[in-house]
């Protein structure tokens, strides 16, 4: 028996730091709003039972008429408020999903991993990603009084997941406000999990916010070409690995000209080949001394500088490890966006081995594969 899914969808904000004449869930991106966005996702949920969206009280009836199959009810004077009343309006359900509206280009996958986790006996589950900035703290006259160890950071997202009695035991004995649901959730003695979230899951909260989340949703107005690449790498005997511009502690380096960073070589590969400018090799050389022990970033940014001069730019790209070690899920997100930095654009990676064939099944190297997508500028 399939398990139940339910969401509350939080649009109940003001949205005053946008400085737009309606509520935030209501500002137009291109031809659909912020609400309009996040439900197209939600409803592709899997196991999808229920959708409570919570609204401006002034807001119910537009929404209720717009959306006839949802449950739209009025928010509260906080977030917590509003979340409190979805509970509420909830019919009965295993798992409860928290989305806050104004995340609205929050990919599918996201939400795909929330529900996985939850299935697999997550009690909660919450969606971040790391913190590339430096973090400083402010003391109250001002000045700097402290730079905060980033390591173990992450900045967290939504949806955040519960075990639909959790979060109901969770909210009726909370005595103060919390800042998201989880924090809620654990205070109460909960084990919160985390899985990988995205760069796309912004919130809209400033105009610029706003401006970067109009950019992303528009049409793309010129052709679209795919291209794919693959390198393989022997291990040497010494050195660091280097493998989708990380250092890799443990493994001994990639043979090469350059670094070895199969990863990163691959990905380039598919970048040229979708603009039609051949491979690494035939742009870079294969022995050229300009680029002896060069990095996978600089042959990224290199190529991405390319194809901008000829007027092209990638729209994503997706890519696979092949290898015994080392093990890409531990530090997939953090490969996924160091790459996703670099390039500009949604990055995906996976791992898998070769069932002991070849010289990635023996652990004698490593491959990668990679697709990318790209568009005239």
């Amino acid at each position: 028996m399939h398990p139940k899914v339910s969401v509350i969808v939080v649009a109940a904000g003001s949205g005053s730091r946008l400085g737009q004449s309606v509520p935030k869930a209501f500002v137009s991106l291109g031809t659909k709003t912020i609400l309009d966005r996040a439900i197209e996702t939600i409803q592709r949920i899997p196991h999808l039972s229920e959708v409570v969206i919570v609204v401006p009280a002034e807001n119910v009836d537009d929404v209720s008429e717009h959306y006839q199959d949802f449950k739209i009810i009025s928010g509260g004077l906080e977030r917590q408020d509003s979340v409190a009343a979805g509970i509420e309006a909830l019919s009965e359900c295993d798992f409860i999903l928290v989305h806050d509206a104004a995340r609205p280009l929050t990919p599918l996958a996201q939400f795909e991993r929330v529900v996985s986790a939850l299935i697999a006996g997550a009690e909660a589950v919450v969606p971040g990603i790391a913190i590339d900035d430096t973090i400083k703290k402010i003391a109250t006259t001002g000045e700097i009084s402290l730079t905060v160890e980033r390591d173990g950071l992450v900045r967290v997202q939504t949806p955040q997941g519960f075990k639909a009695d959790i979060l109901k035991n969770a909210y009726a004995t909370a005595e103060q406000y919390y800042t998201d649901d989880a924090g809620l959730v654990q205070n109460s003695g909960v084990r919160v999990e985390l899985v990988m979230g995205s760069r796309d899951a912004f919130k809209i909260t400033t105009s610029d916010d706003l401006q970067r989340a109009i950019a992303l949703s528009a049409p793309i107005a010129g052709p679209i070409r795919v291209g794919t690449g693959a390198d393989v790498h022997a291990k040497s005997d010494g050195g660091v690995l280097q493998l989708g511009c990380l250092e890799w502690p443990g493994e001994p380096a990639l043979n090469g000209h350059s670094d070895g960073d199969a990863l990163s070589h691959a990905i380039c590969d598919a970048l040229l080949s979708a603009a039609g400018l051949g491979d690494i090799g035939a742009v870079f050389g294969v022995d050229d001394s300009e680029y002896k022990g060069a990095s996978g970033e600089r042959f990224l940014t290199e190529t991405i500088a390319l194809l901008t001069l000829r007027g092209w730019k990638p729209l994503s790209v997706s890519a696979e490890v092949i290898a015994n070690s080392p093990r890409v899920a531990p530090r997939r997100a953090e490969i996924e966006q160091r790459l996703s930095d670099l390039l500009k654009v949604p990055v995906t990676i996976s791992g898998t081995t070769s069932d002991g064939l070849g010289i990635t099944g023996n652990g004698e190297g490593i491959a990668a594969v990679a697709s990318a997508i790209i568009t005239s500028n």
